[in-house]
C-alpha cells in the first residue's frame, strides 16, 4: 500500500504518517528526510541548504524527482510532504491534513520553543514563500485540494480522531 499526507507546516502530516505506518506495518519517509540528505551530500547543515535552495530552483527540483523517484521504486510506505498530492502518482491514498494558520503556527511555535507571533510571521513567509515557487515551477496551487481523496481538519480533530478516521479510509481499500 503506499499512502502518501500532504499539508501545510504545522498540520499534523508526521504524526499521521508516524502513526499509520506503526498500525500498518509501512515505512515512513518524510519530505524532509530528502532535504536532509541532500544537505547531508552537500557537507551543509539544514540552515545552509535551505538558504541555497531559496536562491536555487534546481533544488526543488531535485527533491521533488526524489520523492517522484523513491514512490515509483517503493511499495507499502507512507510519505508526507507538501507536493505529495501531485508526486506520487502511484499512491493508493492520497490525505490532505488541514488547519487554520493561527493553529498551525500555535503548534510550531510549541514545538520550536519560539514565541507564537515569531511563528505565526514565520509561517505566513514560508507558506507564501513556498506557494509562489510551486506555482512558477510547477503551476501547482498549493492549497489546492484536487488531487487528494480524504481531506481532514487537524484542528477539528484531534490526532486520535484523525488516526481513526484515516485508518478507516485505508481499511475500506483493503477490502
Amino acid at each position: 500500500m503506499r499512502i502518501c499526507i500532504g499539508g501545510q507546516p504545522g498540520s499534523g502530516t508526521t504524526t499521521l504518517g508516524k502513526a499509520l505506518a506503526a498500525k500498518y506495518g509501512l515505512d515512513f519517509y518524510s519530505g524532509g528526510t530528502f532535504f536532509r540528505e541532500s544537505a547531508k551530500e552537500r557537507g551543509m547543515t539544514l540552515a545552509e541548504f535551505g538558504e541555497l535552495a531559496k536562491a536555487n530552483p534546481e533544488i526543488d527540483y531535485e527533491l521533488d524527482r526524489r520523492q517522484t523517484q523513491f514512490a515509483k521504486d517503493n511499495d507499502n510506505f507512507i510519505i508526507e510532504s507538501r507536493l505529495c498530492g501531485w508526486m506520487v502518482e502511484n499512491a493508493d491514498l492520497k490525505i490532505l491534513l488541514t488547519a487554520s494558520q493561527r493553529c498551525r503556527a500555535g503548534r510550531i511555535a510549541e514545538r520550536e520553543g519560539i514565541s507564537p507571533e515569531t511563528s505565526y510571521e514565520q509561517t505566513v513567509e514560508r507558506e507564501a514563500c513556498e506557494a509562489a515557487r510551486y506555482l512558477e515551477y510547477y503551476k501547482i496551487d498549493i492549497l489546492s485540494t484536487e488531487p487528494y481523496d480524504l481531506v481532514i481538519s487537524t484542528e477539528l480533530f484531534n490526532p486520535e480522531a484523525v488516526l481513526s478516521i484515516a485508518s478507516a479510509a485505508v481499511d475500506a481499500l483493503k477490502l
